[in-house]
């Protein structure tokens, strides 16, 4: 037997799939290296914009209207006195949210610069319309606002009309009348405004009026039912830690504060929340409308106030509340520096004694 010639093995051959497959990644690899080395490129050719395109982060809340101002913790406290006038009882307990407020009040430089950025015209600066006052003869409607005046021959204090005088000429730029000027007083609060006027400030900053209960909230700097911003003691170490009025009102003045009219703002020390002027120098206007009996019936929380006005001195007229007192509060007349003293006035009517602050929710 001849030995049978070798076989050769058989040729091996790949499955079609397999093959595909090879040069699907081929092709692949080649496109995504392709593809880095162009955008390497382009990197390199844009390194100084490329973080341009990069997504941009969200800005920062601008926060800088909260320069001047106080923030004030929501909170639970005792609204109202019961040693205090009528329209400050019953005391009751309110829940305020928490909010941002004006650390002074508004002052004459800063009402300027409202006026110079708008060209307001404050209501005191305008010519009274003939329509608001029937009967009065044309040459007395002329611009104005009303002056601590009192006249000579005052033996009570039963109404207040006699230490008040219309002023023509009188603004926020001539407090005492048109002879007088605002020169040095740049930090003194801005006066002769109603409640208008502040309004028109404070939306053209942002912010608005304190509702009544936020105001005494604020005023309290955390004190609860004391009878004054400061605490129990009218003059703790003989010391006055407000502008009002001391002496024989309304003649006599003896300045014991250092101080007869209104004073620069921050001139006393600063209540619990860092606020100044809660109490004295002038009153201040809130959004609500006032009612002596509002406390038997507000809200817990948040109380907004009434949505109508009744004050039975002057049945006929609306007016909205004020807070905080004045240089010319006196302890023998209306002691209404204490925080939950309350005033009222037409909000159409500027006084020698009245400006305001704002406030801003979060």
């Amino acid at each position: 037997m001849t030995d049978a010639p070798p076989q050769t093995p058989p040729k091996r051959v790949w499955p079609r799939y397999v093959l595909a497959a090879f040069l699907l990644f081929l092709i692949s690899s080649a496109w995504w290296i392709s593809r880095e080395v162009r955008r390497l490129k382009w990197m390199k050719a844009n390194r100084d914009t490329n973080a341009l395109l990069l997504p941009a982060r969200p800005a920062p809340a601008d926060m800088s209207w909260t320069n001047g101002m106080v923030w004030i913790p929501g909170g639970t406290f005792w609204m109202g006195s019961e040693d205090g006038q009528p329209d400050e009882k019953p005391i009751h307990e309110v829940v305020v949210d928490g909010f941002w407020i004006d650390q002074t009040e508004v002052t004459n430089e800063q009402f300027d610069r409202f006026v110079t950025a708008t060209g307001y015209v404050t209501v005191a600066e305008r010519k009274p319309n003939p329509q608001d006052y029937p009967g009065v003869p044309p040459e007395k409607l002329v611009p104005g606002s009303i002056v601590f005046k009192p006249r000579p021959d005052i033996t009570s204090l039963d109404d207040h009309f006699q230490w008040w005088e219309y002023v023509p000429g009188a603004n926020w730029r001539h407090p005492e009348g048109p002879q007088s000027s605002v020169a040095g007083r740049a930090k003194h609060p801005v006066v002769h405004v109603c409640w208008y006027d502040a309004v028109a400030y404070c939306e053209w900053a942002g912010k608005r009026l304190p509702t009544e209960a936020e105001w005494e909230f604020a005023s309290r700097g955390g004190l609860g039912r004391q009878p004054y911003v400061w605490g129990q003691e009218q003059t703790p170490g003989g010391k006055w830690l407000a502008n009002i009025w001391q002496g024989k009102f309304p003649h006599e003045n003896t300045e014991a504060d250092g101080v007869r009219t209104t004073a620069a703002v921050g001139s006393y020390p600063a209540n619990g929340y860092g606020l100044y002027d809660m109490a004295g120098n002038v009153w201040e206007w809130c959004a609500d409308w006032y009612l002596p009996n509002y406390y038997e019936q507000s809200p817990r929380r948040n109380p907004p106030g009434p949505d109508e006005s009744y004050d039975p001195n002057e049945p006929g007229v609306a007016k909205r509340v004020q807070r905080g007192g004045s240089y010319l509060c006196s302890d023998l007349y209306c002691m209404g520096y204490r925080p939950s003293a309350r005033m009222k006035a037409s909000p159409d009517t500027g006084l020698s004694h009245t400006g305001f602050r704002c406030v801003r929710s979060r």
